[in-house]
């Protein structure tokens, strides 16, 4: 009795030691993300209209990701600012949202996207239709979708590094006769950044097409090529299937101020989305497929020490 006690003993501690080190073999833990409540988010942006600058719906909208973010984040902050458009003789009125988790952290990445809409359909076929705004489901609310989930993946989970979520207002308002307007917020946020250096900037931008088709941007890979190494390395890691490895694209965009301000900044973007700047820019050709791979890369890139920023 005594020798079968003993054996069972040892049995059950050889059991445990292999549990422990499976455990310790399995990696990180990676929570998960919903594509799903991304979706909701796109539909909740796009219920108050386009958000253009100086409209109620980009009021509206502003107040809902501020309280969203407020609900999530331990520390919040709004940089407001003005933007004139000397041509049109317009003021426009803009807020860049910010949002920081692990705050302590001195090493830090920075998540961004842009919430604003453009307040001209000019890629629309029929030209009396150019002055309409867009509804901005894709080109707008799907970036910001993902970091609003994002932001609640990192309250009950805290993220190993510092992390800051920043919604860029003014992206969209360029023209062919206004280049100066294009940027406006990631520009701002450059020029008065002080002494904020993050470690890896991550745009999201037009990431929720049913037909999702990423590749490595020009920019991104000339300047920051083993910050995009890592990005798709964690894409390939999750299986998501649309992403690919050849470039594309070159695509001006809010990573800009950052690589010319000699900050590593990637664009993940899906530029063969064919409702851009179109009225037809609506939560239908978005899908919680494509979410959910986009989303599902970023938690794998956050929170997987072997991959992401240490």
């Amino acid at each position: 009795m005594d020798r079968i006690k003993i054996l069972s003993t040892i049995s059950t501690a050889v059991f445990l030691t292999l549990v422990v080190l499976l455990s310790a073999c399995s990696g990180p833990k990676i929570p998960n993300f919903d594509g799903k409540h991304a979706f909701e988010h796109i539909e909740t942006q796009c219920a108050f209209g386009p958000r253009t600058p100086n409209s109620p719906a980009h009021d509206q909208c502003r107040e809902y990701l501020l309280r969203t973010l407020q609900e999530a984040a331990p520390i919040c902050r709004i940089q407001q600012f003005i933007h004139i458009d000397t041509l049109k003789k317009d003021t426009l009125h803009l807020t860049n949202l910010i949002a920081s988790f692990n705050p302590k952290h001195k090493t830090r990445i920075l998540l961004c996207a842009h919430w604003d809409c453009r307040p001209w359909a000019d890629k629309e076929p029929d030209t009396t239709l150019h002055r309409l705004p867009v509804p901005g489901a894709n080109d707008g609310a799907s970036g910001v979708a993902v970091l609003l989930v994002m932001a609640d993946i990192m309250k009950s989970n805290v993220p190993p590094i510092g992390v800051d979520i920043v919604f860029f207002d003014g992206e969209d308002y360029g023209r062919d006769d206004y280049p100066e307007g294009w940027l406006l917020g990631s520009r701002y946020f450059v020029q008065n950044i002080g002494g904020y250096r993050p470690a890896a900037v991550i745009l999201l931008d037009m990431i929720g097409d049913s037909d999702l088709q990423i590749y490595r941007e020009y920019y991104s890979n000339n300047h920051a090529r083993w910050l995009v190494d890592k990005f798709w390395t964690a894409a390939k890691i999750e299986g998501a299937g649309h992403f690919f490895d050849e470039v594309r694209h070159t695509v001006l965009d809010d990573h800009v101020p950052f690589l010319q301000a000699g900050i590593p900044a990637i664009d993940v973007i899906d530029m063969d989305y064919p409702f851009w700047h179109t009225l037809a820019d609506t939560p239908d050709k978005c899908s919680e497929s494509s979410l959910g791979e986009v989303g599902r890369t970023l938690v794998r890139f956050v929170y997987d020490s072997k991959i992401g920023i240490k």
